[in-house]
C-alpha cells in the first residue's frame, strides 16, 4: 500500500517517499530563505560601491577582486534561485525528486560561490584599509572559516558515516 506509514530505508523515519520527497524540498527551499538575504545585501553592495566617491583610489588588484567578488556574487545568486524557479516551472509536473536532487547540486555550488564572493569582499574592504600583509591573514582566516564551518564538517561527517 502506498499510503501505509513505514520506516523509510535510508531516513529510518515513518514516512513514504512521497513525503520524505516533499520534506527534502521543504528543507531546501527554508534553507535557502536563509542563504538568499546575505547573497542579495553582498549584490546590492557590490553594485553600489563603484559609484562611491573613492572607488577611483582603488588599485588595480582591488579594481580586479572586485570584478572577481562581483561576478561570484552573480553567480552564487542565480545558484541559490535556481532551485525557486525550477520548482515554479516544474509545479505539478511530479518533478520534486529530480528538482531536489538537482537543486542539491546548485545550492552546494552556490554556497562555495558565496563563500568565495564573502572572503573576496573582505579581501577587497581590507586590502583598501591596511597593508598587503593583514589583507592575506584576514583572506587566509575568512577562507579557513568558511572551508572548516561549510565544508570540512560535514565532509568529515560524511566520510565517517555519521
Amino acid at each position: 500500500m502506498a499510503d501505509q506509514q513505514e520506516r523509510h530505508p535510508e531516513t529510518g523515519r515513518e514516512e513514504t517517499e512521497d513525503e520524505r520527497i516533499d520534506r527534502n524540498l521543504q528543507e531546501m527551499l527554508g534553507e535557502l530563505r536563509v542563504a538568499l538575504p546575505g547573497v542579495q545585501v553582498l549584490f546590492a553592495f557590490l553594485l553600489v560601491v563603484p559609484f562611491n566617491q573613492r572607488f577611483a583610489d582603488v588599485t588595480p588588484f582591488q579594481k580586479s577582486v572586485f570584478f572577481a567578488t562581483l561576478l561570484c556574487t552573480t553567480a552564487s545568486t542565480v545558484c541559490l534561485i535556481a532551485p525557486t524557479a525550477h520548482h515554479r516551472i516544474e509545479f505539478r509536473q511530479q518533478h520534486k525528486d529530480a528538482i531536489v536532487r538537482t537543486g542539491n547540486r546548485i545550492v552546494v555550488v552556490g554556497l562555495l560561490l558565496l563563500a568565495i564572493a564573502m572572503t573576496g569582499a573582505v579581501v577587497f574592504v581590507t586590502d583598501f584599509l591596511y597593508a598587503s600583509t593583514t589583507t592575506i591573514v584576514v583572506a587566509a582566516a575568512t577562507g579557513g572559516a568558511f572551508l572548516l564551518l561549510w565544508y570540512s564538517i560535514p565532509v568529515k561527517r560524511l566520510a565517517q558515516g555519521r
